[in-house]
């Protein structure tokens, strides 16, 4: 029976983690913005591909504790009030000049996903003016994942993704890049830590960038085995 029991919870804590490190945190707002005009976003939890966004109340452990930040051009990051909806939290700012703006998010969890530790994290671009080169090196995160412009995408037209991990290319690691349409792909990145493709459908896209590494230590007084990161962002497609 002891047997029987070890075995069966440790089969749930499997089967935990796995669904745990299936979603993910990002943010949806308005690739352009304009200068002295409010601009609104709004940050959810949950799968994009099935198109489901957890009810705040049932987001992982304390994700709903994170904090969004707000990285102007030329300027330090300053920290953006949110205000929780039913299943999202929204924000907004208005932007002051003509440039690319910056909303981060990188919250590690304070429970454990097993013996794994996780962090979820997110990168939204805006682009203000005729600026849309998107610089990575303007994020603190960890990992980081974005689409080399900050601008509205057409559909069968290449979109080129770059992922970052530690102020490195995040080379030959695997990409999942998501569709409103309920598609998803994953992509290999190449040594750059580059990907490109062509979207078929309009609407938003999420990509999603990973890391898993067998690291122990103790978070919360708890012991762990590993870390996992996941880092998102989206973009549009217009017809």
């Amino acid at each position: 029976m002891k047997i029987y029991k070890s075995l069966l919870f440790t089969l749930l804590a499997i089967f935990s983690a796995n669904q745990l490190s299936a979603h993910a945190l990002w943010i949806e707002t308005n690739t352009i913005g304009k200068a002295g005009q409010q601009h609104e976003i709004k940050i959810f939890y949950g799968e994009y591909v099935n198109n489901e966004k957890e009810k705040i109340e049932k987001w992982y452990s304390d994700v709903k504790e994170f904090t969004l930040w707000l990285t102007a051009p030329g300027k330090e990051k300053v920290k953006l009030n949110t205000v929780a909806k039913d299943d999202y939290f929204s924000a907004n700012f208005t932007p002051e000049k003509d440039g690319v703006y910056f909303i981060t998010v990188a919250h590690e969890a304070k429970d454990l996903g097993g013996t794994t530790k996780y962090e979820f994290s997110s990168v939204a671009t805006v682009a203000v003016g005729k600026s849309n080169a998107v610089d990575l090196n303007s994020v603190s995160n960890s990992l980081k994942v974005s689409t080399a412009d900050a601008k509205v995408y057409k559909a069968n037209a290449p979109v080129q993704l770059k992922a970052v991990l530690n102020g490195k290319p995040l080379a030959n690691k695997h990409v999942s890049v998501f569709s409103p349409e309920g598609w998803g792909k994953e992509f290999t990145t190449d040594a750059n830590g580059v990907i490109n493709f062509s979207p078929i459908w309009p609407g938003r896209y999420v990509v999603e960038a990973s890391n898993f590494v067998k690291n122990g230590g103790e978070h919360n007084g708890k012991e762990y085995k590993a870390e996992w990161q996941g880092a998102t962002s989206s973009f549009e497609v217009v017809k």
